[in-house]
């Protein structure tokens, strides 16, 4: 696991009127700060990514669909640098994935429709400097390829 990373199993819980998912909460050991919360989307085999930030932390949980969540550590003074994590997250297999600051990071849409992901950011977005530093999905620099892997 990446230095920094850390994972909250999210409990479902279901009765006849539908069902209730707590996310992140004030008094858990992982949370930070509140930010600001925010939803985007990804349409099937999409790649979003790679981004990092260089002052807020990620809270990312997928809600609707299938994401594969890849983090990448290029850090110099991490005990892990180099080493890449891979997530599928969803409705299968409700996580919290939080990413510490300078932790490259991406997700691809891999079910059959749109999957919907909601980030609680430590950092409300600054529209005019923003926190967000992008790199191509498909560099070299990253050892790391969105193709789907069969076998």
């Amino acid at each position: 696991m990446i230095d920094g990373v850390k994972i909250k199993k999210l409990k479902v819980i279901p009765d006849e009127r539908g069902r209730l998912m707590e996310m992140l909460r004030a008094d858990d050991e992982l949370f930070i700060k509140f930010g600001q919360i925010y939803m985007t989307t990804v349409y099937p085999l999409v790649v979003k990514g790679w981004h990092y930030h260089k002052k807020q932390v990620d809270n990312f949980v997928c809600v609707k669909g299938v994401i594969k969540l890849v983090l990448y550590d290029p850090r110099e003074e991490s005990p892990t640098k180099g080493e890449l994590n891979e997530f599928f997250i969803g409705e299968h297999n409700p996580l919290l994935i939080q990413i510490p600051p300078y932790v490259l990071h991406g997700f691809k849409g891999t079910g059959e429709t749109e999957s919907i992901v909601i980030n609680c950011p430590t950092v409300p977005y600054n529209y005019g400097e923003p926190d967000e530093f992008r790199i191509d999905p498909r560099t070299k620099d990253i050892p790391y390829n969105w193709e789907r892997k069969d076998g």
